[in-house]
């Protein structure tokens, strides 16, 4: 008797694993390019730099330029190891296992504790640590571990030097549009890509409200070819390239989706 109990027990322990669910993976946060709305950084990555995927960022003279939070988050670190590793370094707890560091710092700006947006300076571009001179070292990791940066959701360049232009903190408006497709309807995407199921059409001619902006299906259109997307609602996504917006390209102040 005693082991059928230990055997029903057995099964009822397999049979409620299989039927709890997986817990799903949090998505990762919309990170930013962790400087000033507008500045323009040139961010080097190698095979040797220790973690691997951290990003080396210089521009002329930015010894004591503002570096700020590349996402919001709560500060769980502020550190200061230093003539050694990071030097002067500040941590980001972004939630689920997400986290950013900032490295290298001439000095801080914020505490352990503090909750920080978009945009707000964390502390000033320096040399502290094993640094031979002045940059920002910044990674981002996920349950402890480096992985490859991403900005505004776009894989950052591996390995090599790229430029990259903030648009963190910028401000967050909404822009606007006209439709042109000399008199075909537009198709409406429920998502920012042509593999996306249509969810209605746009006359030409019509002025529409761009919510935000991101990069999907490259697509040939009236007004050249492009891979930007405009939101006009929820779930709601057209191509750019058949709305005047009068920008080549991103509309300065209307956020990425």
């Amino acid at each position: 008797m005693r082991k059928r109990w230990i055997s029903l027990l057995a099964a009822g322990l397999l049979i409620g694993g299989v039927l709890t669910p997986a817990s799903p993976a949090l998505a990762a946060p919309t990170f930013k390019v962790p400087f000033p709305c507008n500045q323009s950084w040139s961010g080097q990555t190698r095979s040797d730099h220790s973690p691997a995927y951290a990003v080396d960022f210089n521009r002329t003279d930015d010894l004591g330029d503002p570096v700020v939070a590349s996402a919001p988050g709560t500060v769980d670190r502020v550190t200061d190891l230093g003539g050694t590793s990071y030097g002067k370094y500040v941590r980001i707890n972004h939630g689920g296992g997400y986290s950013t560091y900032y490295a290298h710092l001439n000095g801080f700006n914020v505490s352990v504790g503090q909750t920080v947006g978009y945009g707000k300076v964390l502390g000033w571009v320096g040399s502290t640590g094993g640094s031979t001179g002045p940059h920002l070292h910044y990674e981002q990791r996920l349950n402890g571990s480096d992985i490859q940066v991403r900005f505004n959701g776009t894989l950052g360049l591996y390995w090599g030097t790229k430029t990259y232009t903030s648009d963190n903190g910028c401000s967050s408006g909404s822009g606007n549009g006209t439709v042109d497709t000399s008199g075909t309807p537009l198709t409406v995407r429920s998502g920012p890509g042509t593999g996306y199921s249509s969810v209605g059409t746009v006359a030409d001619g019509t002025r529409v409200t761009i919510a935000c902006q991101t990069t999907g299906t490259t697509v040939t259109g009236t007004y050249g070819t492009s891979s930007i997307w405009d939101r006009i609602g929820s779930g709601r996504y057209i191509s750019d390239a058949y709305v005047y917006t009068g920008y080549d390209g991103y509309i300065p102040g209307v956020p990425r989706c």
